[in-house]
């Protein structure tokens, strides 16, 4: 058998984003060899039966992916942290079952190479999908990679940090679905589709109470990513297996705060390990207003609708949540009426939001259907490494 690892070598070299690759051969079915080089030694793993699963989140930035990030890896067990003993600025979160991997990492210009060429972020231009192809199907298939460093803080392309095949691997940012090799290795897609209402809400929320931006400073960015976002970013949503959509509330006429929300769960329909939430009926349209003595809610009310509908050209199922909740802890009235959420027990969708009450959007759908969508790919999870035990088994016969 053959293993690749692929590194990143230093960035004092004259081109730092070319990478290397190592090879070693094994004679043996030995599942562990060890591997000395660059100045480090680790284990490589080889079993071709223990494939990592793969998770891609795309939003674009502000959107709450670090939120999602935090109660999926919360579904699984364990708190996420940076690699100990690593680059106090990693990107990269690690559980006891997950990694998280910032695509950030895969930029091939840093801040002041973006500027000077005139591309933002997103463009693919400023990208190195090769690199990220690569260094996400090693560790899919088990093989530790050397992946690079983007510091947030100074802009820079950070020396490369050693990361090792987890169970699950997500990868989260701009782009997990923009390339299409990378996004054939996905087991499980999402898209986080906030409407330009809201995100311009929300970046101001968060760029003037929290980072001290002015209003015309955040406008200016806005409308400066927004090229490269509608024409690179948006239109991965099409590839997603779900979509979070989230708009402004219909419950107040001509509201334009951003405080009331209006969110979708768009599931594909037909995608393996993956059967959609329904409402009551499955298959039918429904919309229910389930304020009353068993729900606490005030103005403006909650409402939920559910339905079969199209979303480019694929069959979708779509259950939407209009207003905010008053009281979590009655949110297992809601829970009881959804069916096929795949929890372990009654009411686990309502514990894990309790759980992190303090997280945003925990009072409204963004919150609700991230819960949900995180307990479905434990589900999907689960019948991956059924099914691939099964083969072994089979194979053994």
């Amino acid at each position: 058998m053959a293993c690749t690892v692929y590194t990143t070598p230093s960035l004092s070299m004259p081109n730092p984003h070319l990478h290397q690759r190592q090879v070693i051969f094994f004679t043996s079915t030995k599942r562990n060899q060890f591997f000395r080089g660059q100045n480090r030694a680790f284990t490589v793993s080889c079993s071709a039966e223990a494939k990592t699963v793969v998770i891609g989140l795309a939003a674009d930035s502000g959107c709450g992916k670090s939120t999602f990030m935090r109660r999926l890896t919360s579904v699984f067990g364990g708190a996420a942290e940076p690699p100990k003993g690593g680059n106090p600025d990693s990107n990269t979160l690690i559980s006891d079952t997950t990694t998280v991997i910032c695509l950030d990492d895969y930029h091939s210009l840093d801040r002041t190479g973006r500027k000077e060429k005139g591309v933002t972020a997103l463009n693919p231009r400023a990208n190195d999908f090769d690199l990220m192809y690569e260094q996400v199907k090693a560790l899919k298939e088990g093989i530790p990679v050397e992946k690079p460093i983007y510091n947030h803080v100074t802009g820079l392309l950070d020396p490369p940090e050693l990361i090792q095949s987890p169970k699950i691997l997500v990868i989260e940012g701009l782009h997990p679905m923009f390339d299409e090799r990378v996004r054939d290795l996905l087991d499980f897609s999402i898209y986080l589709d906030i409407s330009n209402e809201v995100k311009f809400a929300w970046k101001i929320q968060r760029d003037m109470a929290e980072r001290g931006h002015s209003l015309e400073s955040i406008k200016a960015s806005i409308e400066s990513r927004k090229p490269d976002f509608d024409a690179f970013i948006d239109p991965q949503k099409k590839y997603a297996d779900a979509v979070i959509e989230v708009l402004p509330t219909q419950l107040i006429p001509g509201d334009n705060e951003g405080k009331i929300l209006r969110v979708k769960l768009i599931m594909k329909e037909g995608s393996k390990h993956f059967s959609p939430v329904y409402l009551f009926d499955e298959g039918s349209t429904i919309n229910w207003i389930p304020c009353g003595r068993k729900l606490t809610c005030s103005y403006p009310g909650i409402k939920f609708s559910y339905g079969p509908d199209s979303y480019f050209s694929n069959e979708v199922s779509v259950l939407e949540m209009d207003g905010q909740f008053d009281r979590l802890d009655e949110l297992i009235y809601v829970e009881s009426h959804l069916s096929n959420l795949s929890t372990k027990f009654y009411g686990e969708v309502t514990q894990q939001m309790l759980k992190h009450s303090d997280f945003p959007g925990s009072n409204n759908g963004t919150g609700f259907f991230q819960t949900v969508v995180g307990l479905k790919i434990r589900d999907l999870y689960e019948q991956i490494v059924a099914e691939r035990a099964s083969a072994k088994t089979e194979a053994k016969v």
